[in-house]
């Protein structure tokens, strides 16, 4: 028999576009009455999908539509997916921050969530006040809360500020106080969305290793939102992969990762948004990294091929790699002199630490820009490098040679 400790059934969100509210006066009314005469939300019945690459026809999206899942106790759930695919809007209806349009949650104990950096946290408090005070939110009571306060703060590193108003601390160190909280406080539920990116790769680690022992000693649940791949692999027990607002996928978390990388290496452009068009019709058809799975080591090349939709001459190819913060690496740029369908370009072995990548593509002539594609063909590399040849940071000025046909 399971233990289910969370389920979301059939939850959908709708929002309309360019309002603060649901809509205009006319909408809720027309709601209203509706809702007097026991018929359904009109407005339910229209609405785009949750696709950010398409204008759409209708002043109303579904930024969550018929999400069902389940959750069990000490289990860690990874929820995966490209940026706008709903993962944030579905933890604050789970963390009850926000209500869904339809569907309910079934929950068994109390949920903590760090959604944001802050979030939760009262700026004109200081950090002790604030631990105090989130401990209230979540039931705890006074003695509770003060029978935990020596470790959440050797935790979080902020010995020196916790006496400090909260306004005063930077980001990361918000963070980590926030995180110590909801970690020690002991809610039956952990909600994290991302926000353990802002912290530095020693608190990272440290909270990754103290989400394990919650989950695996303490027997709590844990819902974790991440971009990064090798942190979800870590710590996670099962996945499941969002896309366009609906849940497309659910397994193993192995599964799910390569899932997710393989089909994040092909692209096809025609469904890329496209930040500039200038001068030209769309020349790039297809950007596709070579492999047999999502997954590259440091010792192998990373092979990058960009299909066009005709022929394209006397213009520049550039492609900019980007680490996991979209921070820009290294650019290489190819110039195409005589008519071409195709190119392949070869990012050198031994070149990438250990992480995750995706890539900027650009084609262009002096200063006009013809077509750029941002943030595409997401990719990772294996192992770290001793003699690595480029730190792994943001150095977007430096330009590599890479091999070009």
């Amino acid at each position: 028999m399971k233990d289910i400790i969370l389920k979301a059934e059939n939850i959908s969100k709708q929002y309309r576009l360019g309002q603060v509210g649901t809509g205009t006066l006319s909408h809720d009314l027309n709601r209203w009455w509706h809702q007097v005469r026991g018929k359904e939300n009109p407005y339910l019945k229209i609405g785009d999908t949750n696709d950010r690459a398409t204008k759409g026809t209708s002043d109303y999206v579904w930024a969550l539509q018929d999400i069902n899942f389940e959750v069990e106790r000490g289990e860690v759930l990874g929820i995966i997916g490209k940026n706008g695919a709903g993962k944030s809007t579905l933890l604050k209806i789970l963390s009850k921050v926000t209500a869904p349009t339809t569907g309910s949650i079934k929950s068994r104990g109390r949920i903590a969530s760090l959604l944001e950096v802050g979030t939760g946290f009262n700026p004109e408090l200081t950090g002790k006040e604030n631990i105090y005070l989130n401990g209230a939110i979540l039931g705890m009571t006074k003695k509770e809360i003060a029978s935990k306060i020596d470790e959440i703060i050797a935790f979080s590193g902020c010995d020196r500020y916790i006496d400090t108003p909260v306004k005063r601390y930077s980001s990361g160190m918000t963070v980590r106080l926030a995180f110590a909280v909801a970690a020690f406080l002991e809610p039956e539920i952990l909600v994290i969305d991302e926000v353990l990116a802002v912290g530095d790769a020693e608190f990272q680690k440290k909270a990754i290793g103290k989400m394990q022992d919650i989950s695996r000693q303490g027997g709590r649940t844990v819902l974790f939102v991440s971009h990064n791949m090798e942190a979800v692999k870590q710590l996670c027990t099962r996945g499941l992969i969002m896309r366009n607002g609906t849940i497309s996928y659910v397994g193993e978390i192995n599964d799910i990762v390569n899932k997710y990388l393989a089909d994040s290496t092909n692209y096809e452009v025609s469904k890329i948004y496209r930040n500039i068009k200038v001068n030209t019709i769309n020349s790039i058809r297809k950007v596709e990294i070579i492999g047999d799975e999502p997954f590259h080591n440091h010792n192998e090349t990373v092979k990058i091929v960009i299909d066009f939709n005709e022929q394209i001459t006397n213009c520049n190819v550039g492609i900019a790699l980007l680490n996991i913060n979209k921070n820009k690496i290294f650019t290489t740029i190819n110039s195409i002199d005589e008519a071409v369908n195709q190119l392949v370009c070869e990012i050198p072995s031994g070149l990438l630490l250990k992480g995750s990548y995706s890539l900027d593509i650009a084609t262009f002539k002096n200063e006009t820009v013809y077509e750029y594609l941002n943030d595409i063909c997401s990719f990772q590399v294996l192992d770290f490098v001793n003699d690595y040849k480029i730190y792994g940071g943001n150095v977007g000025d430096l330009k590599i040679d890479c091999k070009w046909y």
